[in-house]
């Protein structure tokens, strides 16, 4: 289970799904076919390995008596479930990202166990995975220290801001994408944007290399996985 420090959490979670999608297709959009029952495109590549993991942790919770079922749980009951999926006490893992936001996971669990068994590696995959997957966010932040992102945010802030009233936390959506357009923050980003991203591929250059040949790896151990052991019906893992 990933967990970041409370003064980051906001602002890596509203970006993380979007963020991790992305770093897939960076690394690469449309890879050839690969061995028998690799597919060749991201999203039925991304398929394959939730379904292949999905697959090791039912197994791996089965062994200890427990399922994935989503059948209400008495407290105890759902703690030691936690516990089994995503492991117990300290988290082993940590990745400080050069945002300054600091993300932790297990390295036990059956979640881990299931990582570990495809990936090879689950101390390389979870930084790997977690640098790779937040690629974008750390080249917004390196642009928003260039002088016109900082003004063009100024000029947007005292447009989503009421008269006589302060800044609301949420601006109402409609309000907030007319501001980015009149104050010029969207023509900013997009300009910025492209090139802060292509300097940090280029600082990351070893986390992608790490990241694509772990990722090969697990795509070749799911295409090769027989059919589940303990199929069950329950929430899909994310």
């Amino acid at each position: 289970m990933l967990r970041t420090t409370s003064r980051t959490r906001r602002a890596l979670l509203t970006a993380a799904a979007a963020l991790l999608i992305s770093a897939c297709a960076t690394v690469s959009p449309d890879a050839p076919s690969g061995p028998t029952g690799v597919p060749s495109g991201a999203a039925a590549q991304d398929a394959l390995l939730k379904a292949a993991e999905q697959r090791l942790v039912a197994d791996c919770l089965h062994d200890q008596g427990l399922s994935l079922t989503s059948r209400p749980r008495a407290p105890d009951e759902d703690r030691t479930f936690r516990a089994a999926l995503f492991g117990a006490g300290p988290s082993e893992l940590s990745v400080t990202l050069a945002t300054g936001a600091t993300v932790t996971a297990h390295e036990d669990g059956c979640l881990a166990a299931a990582r570990h068994r495809l990936y090879g590696d689950q101390r390389r995959w979870f930084r790997a995975q977690v640098i790779v997957g937040n690629l974008r966010t750390e080249a917004q932040a390196r642009m928003s220290a260039d002088p016109d992102h900082r003004a063009a945010l100024a000029r947007w802030t005292r447009c989503v801001t009421p008269p006589d009233r302060p800044r609301p936390d949420r601006p109402d959506p409609a309000v907030a994408a007319r501001c980015a357009r009149e104050s010029g923050l969207d023509e900013v980003r997009a300009r910025l944007e492209p090139a802060e991203l292509a300097t940090v591929r280029t600082l990351r250059r070893a986390e992608l290399t790490t990241y694509k040949q772990l990722r090969d790896r697990a795509l070749r151990r799911a295409a090769e996985l027989p059919a589940p052991a303990h199929p069950q019906k329950g929430p899909t893992l994310s």
